[in-house]
C-alpha cells in the first residue's frame, strides 16, 4: 500500500491511503489520525489500511483527486531521523572535496549522524536559505521507517522491522560543514530541514526491486530540468537497511517512526568515480561529488552550488517507467522572516 499525509492546516497533517498509480486517495484518519498514529499500533492498524487500499483500487470507498502539491512529506515531523552513509565512493569523494582522507574503520563500521527531525519540508515546498553562499546542496536517498526496534536488535530483527520506505532530499549546506566539523562535533547548521516523497510504501509495492534489503531501481535526480543522477540505489551500498538500522540501535532502542536513511546514492563507474549524465555516466545524487570530479580532473570545480531559483526534482519510476513514490520537486528561495 502506499500512505501520505496531506495538509490540514494542523502540524501532523490528515493520513490517506494513495492509489498505485497516485492518481487517487481515501481518507484513513478515522484507522488513525496521523501515520504516527498508525506506526504506533502497527499491527492492529495495517492490515485494515491494506482491506482499505484494495477497497481503492477497486473503487469500492469514496475517493478524491491526489494532488501531490497538498502532501506534507509522509511523517511530517518525527521522533528520530538518522542519516547513514551507506555508499562508499560518496564517502570518499566529499572527504577528499574537504581536504579529509576516508579512515579504513569506515568500510566496515556505517557513518551516521542524526539530524533534525522535528520539522520536514514538504516535497513541493521550496527550500529556504538565507544565503547563497553557504553552497547549497541537494543530496537524493532513499529512507525507511521502522517500528520499535530493541536496542542490540540483531540484523534480523532490524530487517523485520522496516515498515514503510521512501525518498529523501537531505539538503546539505556546503559552506558551513567543514568549520562545523573542524570543532569536533556536528551535523548542525550544515544540514537544514529535509524533504520526503510524498508517498511512502510497503515492500510488496516494490516487487522483486526490493530485496528485504535494498532498492535497486536508479534514483532520478533532475537540476533545472536537466538529468543530473541516475545511480541505482542498489548499487555499491557497502552497508544495507538492516545494518543500518541495527548500527543505530547498538546503544539505544529505536522508536516506532524512526527514519533512517541511506545516504546520498552514489555509484562507481569501471572502478572508478563515475561521470556525468552527459557523458555516458549515471551521474551523481548531489552537486559536491561533480564538483569533486571536476577538481580531480581540471584541478578546480566549475559546476556552482544551487542558486535561488535553482529547481531539483527527485524520482523514482517502476520497470515500467511509473513513479513509485511521486517527486519531491524543489525551488531554493531567499529566506525571509
Amino acid at each position: 500500500m502506499k500512505l501520505a499525509t496531506l495538509k490540514d492546516g494542523t502540524r501532523d497533517g490528515r493520513l490517506v491511503v494513495v492509489s498505485r498509480d497516485l492518481t487517487r486517495c481515501t481518507d484513513a484518519s478515522f484507522l488513525a489520525r496521523t501515520l504516527q498514529a498508525a506506526l504506533d499500533d502497527w499491527a492492529r492498524i495495517s492490515p485494515h489500511l491494506a482491506t482499505l487500499a484494495q477497497s481503492l483500487e477497486s473503487a469500492s470507498v469514496p475517493s478524491q483527486r491526489f494532488h501531490e502539491h497538498d502532501a506534507h512529506s509522509p511523517l511530517p515531523r518525527a521522533y528520530q531521523w538518522a542519516d547513514g552513509s551507506a555508499y562508499l565512493n560518496h564517502i570518499e569523494l566529499v572527504r577528499t572535496a574537504r581536504g579529509a582522507e576516508m579512515p579504513e574503520s569506515f568500510r566496515t563500521d556505517p557513518l551516521m549522524y542524526q539530524g533534525g527531525s522535528d520539522s520536514f519540508v514538504a516535497p513541493r515546498d521550496p527550500i529556504r536559505i538565507a544565503d547563497e553562499a553557504w553552497g547549497i546542496d541537494m543530496e537524493a536517498e532513499v529512507a525507511v521507517i521502522v517500528g520499535d526496534v530493541p536496542m542490540g536488535a540483531t540484523v534480523e530483527e532490524a530487517r523485520a522491522a522496516i515498515r514503510l520506505i521512501m525518498l529523501v532530499n537531505d539538503v546539505s549546506l556546503r559552506g558551513l560543514i567543514p568549520p562545523e566539523l573542524a570543532k569536533g562535533f556536528g551535523f548542525f547548521q550544515g544540514k537544514p530541514s529535509s524533504a520526503f516523497s510524498p508517498v511512502a510504501v510497503t515492500a510488496d509495492e516494490l516487487d522483486d526491486a526490493w530485496d528485504g534489503k535494498r532498492l535497486h531501481l536508479p534514483l532520478c535526480v533532475d537540476l533545472n530540468g536537466k538529468p543530473f543522477g541516475r545511480a541505482n540505489a542498489g548499487v555499491d551500498m557497502t552497508f544495507d537497511f538492516p545494518q543500518l538500522i541495527a548500527h543505530a540501535a547498538k546503544t539505544r532502542p529505536l522508536a516506532a517512526g524512526t527514519v533512517v536513511g541511506s545516504g546520498t546514492v552514489s555509484n562507481k563507474l569501471d572502478g572508478g568515480p563515475g561521470k556525468p549524465v552527459g557523458e555516458g555516466g549515471v551521474g551523481y545524487s548531489c552537486i559536491a561529488e561533480q564538483r569533486m570530479i571536476e577538481t580531480i580532473a581540471d584541478g578546480t570545480p566549475k559546476t556552482p552550488f544551487m542558486r535561488f531559483g535553482d529547481t531539483v526534482r527527485i524520482e523514482m519510476k517502476d520497470k515500467a517507467g511509473r513513479s513509485i513514490f511521486g517527486a519531491i520537486e524543489q525551488t531554493v528561495v531567499r529566506y525571509e522572516r
